[in-house]
């Protein structure tokens, strides 16, 4: 069975006050504020490897993460700088989104697939994927011609890999993938 890899774990953290982002400029060289380019400050971390997106509004995003713990890690280690700049009170953190991927050892054939599939779009035009769109669980699953599939919108991982997992069965059986073969 191919891997299924997650590839983004996109988090917001919303806090029930305004965020100091200036002052969290000057303090720490790593976080990036420029706002006449971007209306937030950048901070990026290297280990776990992802990056933050401050608002003053009190809403963060947090992108690049690939597993729940590291996503822990990284909230915890902004929470406990913020508390140097600021009196840190109440604040929710939720995954909004995971990305999991999964190559297959084949090529798929997006145009008949387009054909039988309810809900996608595939325009090759405009976009080299053919797009399915899923109501339960609400998502979106992307197939491209070389066997890469992404699967995006759900919020749990587990979910996401199940739903890719699904799919592939689906793709398996139909006539629309053709294995590579073997030498």
């Amino acid at each position: 069975m191919e891997e299924i890899t997650v590839e983004n774990v996109v988090v917001s953290i919303t806090f029930k006050q305004k965020i100091p982002i200036e002052e969290i400029a000057k303090r720490f060289a790593e976080a990036e504020y420029e706002p006449e380019q971007f209306p937030g400050l950048i901070w990026k971390l290297e280990n776990p490897k992802c990056s933050f997106l401050i608002f003053p509004s009190g809403r963060i995003i947090c992108t690049g993460a690939r597993k729940e713990e590291e996503v822990k890690k990284a909230v915890n280690f902004l929470i406990k700088k913020l508390r140097e700049v600021m009196n840190v009170k109440d604040y929710d953190v939720q995954i909004e989104n995971v990305v999991t991927s999964v190559q297959l050892n084949g090529e798929i054939d997006l145009n008949s697939l387009a054909y039988e599939l309810e809900n996608s779009e595939y325009e090759p035009e405009q976009f080299p994927g053919l797009i399915y769109r899923k109501e339960k669980p609400k998502c979106a699953i992307l197939v491209f011609k070389s066997g890469k599939i992404v699967c995006t919108g759900i919020k749990n991982i587990e979910e996401s890999k199940k739903e890719l997992k699904n799919f592939l069965q689906f793709l398996k059986s139909s006539k629309h993938f053709r294995p590579f073969l073997k030498k």
